[in-house]
Formats: structure tokens, C-alpha cells, sequence
């Protein structure tokens, strides 16, 4: 089975390949979800008895009530959510939302901004502007990839991510984030939650150019790293011990807030300097196929929420 973010080369040599696996994540998501997870895990997907957080996610894209995970997953109405919850300080600004490219008017925007695709899944559809370098020729070339992501529908194909079929596409305008002193990249906090209780904190630093690897280590609540936990490799390189962050209580309570009702959820945040800031809510996190933790630990989330704290699609 192929990966989602193939070169462009990649995606024609593959592209039958590709269209199958779309087609099966529309209309057989069971069988496409049973075949990646054997080609994955090279064993059998238990939907009967699920047992790790993989299982019980993919099991969850099947049979649960997952209507409100396209709100959620949205990143732009999912801003709504976050101000019900009383949490409008964390929002990054917001400069423009476009659903079509007549909308889009860079004067409007400030000397630096970011352009994010609602529906994108962060690997390719992302990316920061700077107004001095953007030429006429660039500004086609935008305008061109802006409207390339206001076409994409359903990205969540491929892994049979039903939060991905009702989203109405739209690309945001956002604040770009300043970088810690000596970083080349945000830190991403990742807070497991599960029933509205944060366990674990994936932190993510150090990202390569391209966006596809970075350096990860895990910590508990006391903020003990687990290297143990991970399996490493070029995607995935172990990270350093960094300090607790500042106002870290806060960012727990914040994640146990947004992630109160849910059987199962990761809160991503941004803390620069004890300033939170929010990243976006994730209900399946890699698709279900987390590879980059061991057998042991995936139980381990697994057991933390039971398939039975889910509604079941009506």
C-alpha cells in the first residue's frame, strides 16, 4: 500500500493504485481498512474485539456516530467550537476564508500570513507568505494552488475517514506563528485525551523542510519523557528532553476542556513562551495506522477507552 504524500511523480505512477483505494474508501471502507492494516501490522484486524487505540479507531470510523468529527475536524469551523468553549484567547487571528478564488485579495493581508486548507491534513496543504517575495508570476502560481485545494474533496479516502466526506472545502488566511529563539520549526504538543482526560503528550519539534519527519518523544502528566514508547525511524527521529512548558497545567486543562464528551481525541497545541495557542482536534490520528508507537503502548491508549463509550451510527 502506497503513502498519501507521494512526490508528484509518485502519485501518476501510482495513480490506478490511488483511484482504487479512493473508490474503496468511499464504498467498501471495511474491506480497504482490513487490507492496510494487514499490509501494516501484518496480522488481522479485530473490528469483533478491538483492543489497541488502532483498532478501536478504525473500528470507531465504521460503527460509531462520528457526525460531529467533520465540524470538529474542520479547521475553520471548528474555531466556533473552540469560542463555545470559552477558549477565544488560544485562536491564532484569522485574516480571510475563501471558498472560491474571486474571494481571494492579498492586499487585504498583512506582510506574513499562512494559508491553510480546512480539510488538509497539514502534509502539503500548508504554507507561509511573504508579501515582499510574492511577484505577478507567483501570485498566479498561488492563486492556482489555492483553487487546486478548493477542489480537493473527500482527502480521507484513503484511509475510509468519514469526518473528511461532509466538509465543505475552504482555504484560511492565518497568522503565522513566531518560531522559539534557535528553532527552525513550531513545537506541537499532542495531548491524548480520552472521556475528557488528558493522559499523554506527544511533542513533535524539529520538523524537516519538507514537513514529512520530525524529532518526537513522548511524556506523561509529570512530564517524564518515554522514549520507550516510540519506535523511531526517518519520519520519526527521537527527540531531545525539552522542558515542561510554561503554563503546562493550563494547556491540560484547556486539552480536558475540548476534549470532554469524547471517548477518544487529541488536542494539538502551540506554546511559545507560556502562550497557548490552539492547533486543531484529531479523532484518527494517522489514519488509524499508528506505526510510530510499539504494540505495547498502543494497547496501553487502547485500554484507556472502550468502543462501548461511543454512540453507534443511527
Amino acid at each position: 500500500m502506497f503513502h498519501p504524500t507521494l512526490s508528484k511523480k509518485g502519485r501518476i505512477i501510482f495513480w490506478p493504485v490511488i483511484k482504487l483505494t479512493e473508490l474503496m474508501g468511499n464504498y467498501c471502507p471495511e474491506l480497504l481498512l482490513k487490507m492496510r492494516y494487514r499490509y501494516v501490522f501484518k496480522r488481522k484486524l479485530d473490528l469483533n474485539n478491538p483492543q489497541d487505540i488502532n483498532e478501536k479507531i478504525l473500528w470507531a470510523k465504521l460503527y460509531a456516530d462520528t457526525s460531529r468529527w467533520t465540524e470538529l475536524a474542520d479547521k475553520y469551523k471548528v474555531r466556533d467550537y473552540v469560542k463555545s468553549k470559552g477558549l477565544e484567547d488560544i485562536l491564532v487571528n484569522l485574516y480571510a476564508v475563501w471558498h472560491n478564488t474571486s474571494e481571494v485579495n492579498f492586499d487585504s493581508l498583512p506582510d506574513s500570513f499562512i494559508i491553510k486548507a480546512n480539510n488538509g491534513d497539514g502534509k502539503g496543504t500548508n504554507k507561509i507568505i511573504h508579501k515582499s517575495k510574492l511577484t505577478v508570476e507567483k501570485q498566479k502560481e498561488l492563486i492556482k494552488l489555492i483553487d487546486n485545494w478548493l477542489h480537493r474533496k473527500n482527502i480521507g479516502a484513503l484511509h475510509a475517514e468519514p469526518q473528511y466526506k461532509g466538509m465543505i472545502p475552504c482555504v484560511i488566511a492565518e497568522e503565522v506563528l513566531p518560531l522559539e529563539d534557535g528553532a527552525h520549526s513550531l513545537t506541537d504538543y499532542k495531548i491524548w485525551c480520552f472521556n475528557g482526560k488528558a493522559h499523554y503528550v506527544w511533542v513533535c519539534n524539529d520538523r524537516g523542510s519538507n514537513g514529512n519527519s520530525a524529532h518526537v518523544m513522548t511524556y506523561d502528566m509529570d512530564w517524564c519523557p518515554h522514549p520507550e514508547f516510540s519506535v523511531f525511524n526517518s519520519d520519526y527521529l527521537e527527540g531531545e528532553i525539552i522542558p515542561k512548558p510554561q503554563n503546562f497545567d493550563r494547556m491540560i486543562e484547556i486539552a480536558e476542556i475540548l476534549s470532554e464528551g469524547f471517548p477518544e481525541l487529541r488536542v494539538d497545541l502551540y506554546n511559545i513562551k507560556g502562550r497557548i495557542y490552539f492547533g486543531e482536534l484529531t479523532f484518527t490520528s494517522q489514519g488509524g495506522f499508528m506505526d510510530f508507537y510499539t504494540p505495547e503502548f498502543n494497547h496501553k491508549l487502547g485500554s484507556l477507552f472502550s468502543i462501548n463509550d461511543f454512540r453507534l451510527k443511527k
